[in-house]
């Protein structure tokens, strides 16, 4: 029970048992004591009586603070008391909700990630079947070219035009293979690989990717056991994460490739649970909202400018992470940057 203002008049052990109060600690003192300090500056405690005593009854649901100042759901009822026409104080009902609200964020979170893995598996469905027949085409075109390269008496305007169409023709062969690695759909050659290694072989052409305005450090843990992985298709997907990152700091940054031992357990058995030897390029550039973090690994999705890139390369990253065995991952905030994870599998002997 509250009087009038609002200051605490009885008290039960439900009230004791939810937010940690005494009867002796509580009684006497405001109700606001139990709002966190931002909705106590926008007066919604008086807000809830004001509520209450104009309408006959109040109802919200919101967070509040137990005594050791942890935070709690609290679905509550306010509803005035009058005696021969004069309010005489409130009746106050909380109830701790935390549970069923956690519960129902987590079944919204399922019901987005089932929504969004059921479009990824469309896309890759429908892309799969488009670069394969794109592929054909292609062959058809690359070969017509070879022939016509070779044939005698071309004079030097013949030969510049098939160089020009040959260039086009593999850039489209290119967009094939970034298409069919997001469908899993890619042939790929895994051998035995120390990813320290490949990481070291191919370091320098990495940091004349970055240019000279972003600082370029690596951080790569010792002693990683081998993987199982494509090399050619590796190597790919490190140069498509090195340049998104450079293109996310046009004045400059920071891009630190690192690499790590990471224990995944696939289910609640640890029979179950698997190494990984994970990657991870991160930068401190412009970053992504959540919504476009969601839309980023999608084949085509792009926030460059028409002609800066396919929107493909994100989309090859994760689709060979998958095939691999492995996954890959995504930490962005908007001004603080972006860490792309890939993880593929230790090697079995």
């Amino acid at each position: 029970m509250l009087d009038q203002q609002g200051y605490v008049r009885s008290w039960n052990s439900g009230g004791e048992r939810i937010k940690g109060y005494s009867q002796d600690e509580i009684i006497g003192q405001h109700f606001s004591k139990f709002y966190l300090p931002e909705d106590v500056e926008k007066g919604m405690p008086e807000l809830g009586l004001e509520a209450a005593r104009t309408h006959g009854k109040y109802e919200a649901e919101g967070w509040r603070l137990r005594k050791d100042g942890t935070r709690f759901r609290a679905s509550i009822v306010i509803d005035p008391i009058w005696h021969d026409g004069q309010l005489i104080g409130y009746a106050k009902v909380t109830r701790d909700v935390t549970e069923r609200f956690e519960a129902n964020n987590r079944l919204i979170e399922a019901q987005k990630a089932l929504v969004q893995s059921q479009k990824i598996e469309a896309i890759g469905k429908l892309t799969f079947g488009l670069a394969h027949d794109f592929n054909n085409l292609l062959t058809v075109v690359i070969n017509s070219l070879d022939m016509i390269a070779v044939r005698p008496g071309a004079d030097a305007r013949t030969k510049e035009l098939v160089d020009t169409a040959m260039r086009a023709a593999d850039r489209g062969a290119l967009l094939t293979r970034q298409l069919l690695s997001f469908a899993r759909g890619q042939n790929l050659v895994a051998e035995r690989h120390d990813l320290n290694e490949l990481l070291a072989r191919s370091m320098e052409l990495y940091r004349r990717t970055c240019g000279p305005a972003v600082e370029f450090r690596v951080d790569l843990a010792p002693n990683l056991p081998p993987v199982f992985i494509d090399a050619a298709q590796f190597e790919a997907s490190m140069m498509n994460l090195v340049a998104n990152s450079r293109d996310a700091m046009p004045r400059g940054g920071t891009v630190t490739v690192s690499t790590c031992l990471v224990h995944r357990a696939e289910s609640d058995s640890e029979d179950r649970s698997q190494d990984f030897v994970c990657v991870r390029v991160g930068d401190n550039g412009s970053g992504m909202s959540p919504e476009v973090a969601e839309r980023a690994t999608e084949p085509f999705f792009t926030t460059k400018d028409v002609g800066k890139g396919s929107g493909l390369g994100l989309s090859q990253v994760f689709g060979f992470a998958a095939q691999s065995g492995g996954f890959a991952s995504i930490e962005s905030q908007e001004q603080v940057g972006t860490v792309i994870q890939l993880c593929v599998p230790t090697a079995k002997d």
